[in-house]
């Protein structure tokens, strides 16, 4: 915000400078300085010649709040809700099936190791450390998956007849990318100083992934290729913001914008949203949808066909024939998977020679070979909003106490209900259960047969705060944002998909107070298997941030067949849709010529215990997934931030922990070494390297050339300490460092064990000499 704010300055002829700390910044220095910090008004001191000016009396109030970012996993192999029995893919050996995480004494050395089972009782003992090798199983509804026999090619043959399959279908995708990067389209300009205004004027603090999602659809339009963009967020973590700004953008540059949405509700509530966003500005905003009367949707028409209408927002009647745009350069999709296969021709029609932008909240992978196929752009926001709270999640029969309970209590509190019932024809048998059960409440009952204007008036009278309670059906689904209601009570649950579920439930929790869901179901013995998996989802999934993770579980109940056609249904059954997906991003990735290739993985054996023990995480689950994230870190920063969380989460770590987390760092600078393994035996340590001539192991190096440098800078280095301490190191032909380890350093009072903090030493002064 500080550097917007200069940018936008300077654009009248002033040039402050930045001051990162507000508490470094000399007051009595003469100059004009933006600073960094917390102030909650300004002031002047004019016995000082001082005047101070706080950003909101510029920019106008802000919501503060703590942010709190999530390294994104592939929602694809998330470990973190495995349990005992679930089908696992091991990349080298193939399907087994998981039975828990178990402590193994080595050699007087304890560490943690899942247990896989395989054909014919086969065990697998797999190290916490190489849990990159492994993603779950998704297969294909009604299609049984068969274990693979450890010590056989038997894997191998399966992903050799899979790669020959999908090679035909890369070839078609390429067909695709190809047409999309030959199109014409529009290109926008940089954005100008007015712009940057409206982007400081936002009242949130932009999360990391909303910025890089703005960025990216920015950068895209910017180019004269139609963009094609999926932003995937979860419910409420600020996709309509992006939008938002892609329509000013499309606004500034005299083009039209549409944004189209599945619902009449959803299409008002953007309506409202835009208008009062855009506000300052002179950017025309119209809607269209069964709320407006025929004279008024007349009007929105001929000024649309004229270009006094710069935004659009409405629901399918957008696509009909009559609707003319004057110049449109951008459409936005709100759950594109929401409309039908008519509604999806006309668009993408409308999409051949203008920039189109898609939301949604859980990433269903129907377009993630797409995204993998550079088909599809896809921005990922995954940053939970400031001070949200899990959602506490409830199973209940039909209990009018508990109903009549959770109602008077969200009241109580000043707060709204939702009631969900979605069949109209009982509709009124549930209202006079409720207005029996809870007389004080004022009640509102919404339905998609109501006549347009009655739905109007008392979603807005909801919206303004008129009713206490809305009964509804699932019109509610996508999009509605109202801060106040936080308990939402869902009948015949088992009857919604779990999508719909995880869409209805969003409709609560969007401000910092304790959000409530009921989901009322008949006796779980009387539901399908589907339906019971379903429920236990979304009661499991409650925390933000789970979207991911019920697209994961959508994909496990329903299977992934229809993905890609049914042709395919059968390889994506052999060796799992995440195996799938990734030998077919090999295959285009060879027809592109740009093959990727497998970087080297350090093997790190010291007889250091280096485990997350049950005292310090008691939930296996979240053990699980640290181990998934800490397996899969490659950078510095990463590990980090991971730290901070540890210590956030469960206080500062015992010895066993910071073992792990050094051992971590050690394979981190292994990587840039491009070395292959460290192994301690008794009081030496060997430290194994790469062939650094090869091509497909340039580490950081950018070229074979680069490589070599680094290859010789490595070498002399090498030579230089076994020729200076004989004692301490020796080269072996076959590209190894034996490091004989200081009995001095033993007893170290420090708490970095011995093993450790000798390599740790030798591995960063190989470092130094390779990269300074």
């Amino acid at each position: 915000q500080a550097e917007r704010s200069r940018e936008l300055l300077e654009g009248y002829g002033l040039t402050p400078s930045v001051v990162k700390d507000a508490d470094a910044m000399a007051l009595n220095a003469p100059g004009f300085r933006i600073a960094v910090g917390a102030l909650s008004t300004g002031f002047k001191l004019p016995c000082e010649r001082l005047v101070v000016v706080s950003e909101e009396e510029v920019f106008g109030a802000r919501v503060k709040g703590r942010q709190t970012e999530r390294p994104l996993d592939a929602f694809l192999t998330e470990l973190k809700d495995l349990s005992a029995g679930d089908p696992i893919v091991h990349a080298l050996h193939g399907i087994g099936l998981y039975h828990g995480l178990k402590r193994i004494d080595v050699d007087g050395v304890e560490n943690d190791f899942l247990l896989l089972e395989y054909r014919g009782g086969d065990k697998l003992y797999q190290p916490v450390w190489r849990m990159d090798l492994l993603s779950r199983y998704h297969g294909v509804e009604g299609a049984k998956f068969l274990l693979d026999k450890l010590g056989t090619a038997g894997w191998t043959k399966k992903q050799g007849r899979v790669r020959q399959a999908v090679e035909q279908m890369a070839g078609e995708l390429l067909l695709l990318y190809a047409e999309r990067e030959a199109a014409k389209g529009f290109a926008y300009s940089a954005p100008d100083k007015i712009f940057n205004e409206f982007e400081a004027s936002f009242e949130y603090d932009e999360t990391p992934d909303q910025g890089r999602a703005i960025d990216e659809c920015l950068a895209d339009m910017e180019k004269e290729r139609p963009m094609d963009r999926l932003i995937c967020g979860d419910v409420g973590y600020g996709k309509t913001e992006v939008a938002i700004r892609a329509a000013f953008k499309a606004a500034l540059d005299s083009k039209q914008t549409a944004v189209l949405v599945p619902t009449t509700v959803l299409a008002q509530q953007h309506y409202l949203v835009f208008t009062r966003r855009l506000a300052p500005y002179p950017v025309s905003v119209g809607v269209l949808s069964r709320f407006c009367s025929a004279a008024e949707q007349a009007d929105t028409i001929g000024r649309l066909k004229d270009g006094r209408i710069d935004i659009i927002i409405g629901t399918h009647k957008l696509l009909q024939n009559n609707i003319r745009f004057k110049d449109l350069g951008l459409i936005i999709i709100d759950e594109e998977h929401r409309f039908g296969v008519a509604q999806k021709e006309r668009l993408k029609r409308l999409k051949r020679s203008v920039d189109a932008l898609a939301l949604t909240a859980t990433p269903i992978p129907r377009t993630l070979h797409m995204s993998i196929a550079g088909i599809r752009d896809l921005s990922i926001i995954n940053t939970a909003p400031a001070d949200r709270l899990a959602i506490k999640t409830t199973i209940i029969g039909l209990d009018e106490e508990i109903i009549a309970e959770a109602i008077l209590r969200e009241l109580r509190r000043g707060g709204q209900v939702f009631f969900v019932h979605n069949r109209i024809k009982s509709i009124g048998g549930v209202e006079e259960l409720l207005r029996r059960i809870a007389p004080s409440a004022r009640i509102a009952v919404a339905h998609g047969q109501m006549r347009e204007g009655d739905l109007e008036k008392r979603m807005l009278g909801f919206v303004n705060k008129e009713y206490d309670l809305l009964l509804c059906t699932a019109i509610i689904e996508s999009g509605l944002d109202i801060p106040s209601a936080n308990t939402i009570i869902i009948n015949h649950a088992e009857r919604f998909g779990l999508a719909d579920l995880y869409q209805l439930r969003g409709r609560v929790g969007r401000s910092s107070h304790r959000a409530y869901a009921y989901f009322i179901c008949p006796d779980t013995a009387a539901l399908t298997d589907e339906a019971r998996k379903r429920i236990e989802v979304i009661r499991a999934l409650c925390e933000p941030g789970s979207g991911f993770r019920i697209a994961t579980h959508d994909l496990e109940i329903r299977g992934a067949g229809e993905l890609l056609g049914t042709s395919q249904s059968g390889h994506i059954a052999e060796v799992g849709f995440d195996m799938y997906t990734r030998l077919l991003e090999e295959a285009i990735g060879e027809l592109k010529g740009t093959a990727t290739v497998d970087e080297i993985t350090p093997e790190i054996h010291l007889r250091v215990s280096q485990y997350l023990p049950e005292e310090y995480i008691p939930d296996t689950r979240q053990r699980l997934g640290l181990y998934k994230r800490l397996a899969s870190v490659s950078t510095e920063e990463e590990l980090y931030s991971i730290t901070d969380e540890l210590i956030d989460r469960y206080g500062e770590g015992p010895a066993l922990v910071l073992n792990l987390l050094h051992t971590v760092a050690l394979r981190l600078l292994m990587k840039r070494l491009m070395a292959t393994e460290l192994v301690q035996k008794g009081t030496r340590l060997y430290l194994t390297f790469a062939d650094l001539g090869e091509a497909d192991n340039l580490g950081e190096a950018g070229d074979l050339g680069e490589a070599n440098n680094l290859r010789t800078r490595l070498v002399e280095k090498l030579i230089r300490m076994a020729h200076d301490e004989p004692k301490r190191y020796r080269v072996t032909p076959d590209s190894r460092l034996i490091i004989f380890m200081d009995p001095a350093a033993q007893g170290s009072p420090e708490a970095i064990p011995w093993p450790i903090k000798e390599a740790r030493y030798v591995l960063k002064a190989l470092v130094k000499a390779c990269y300074s």
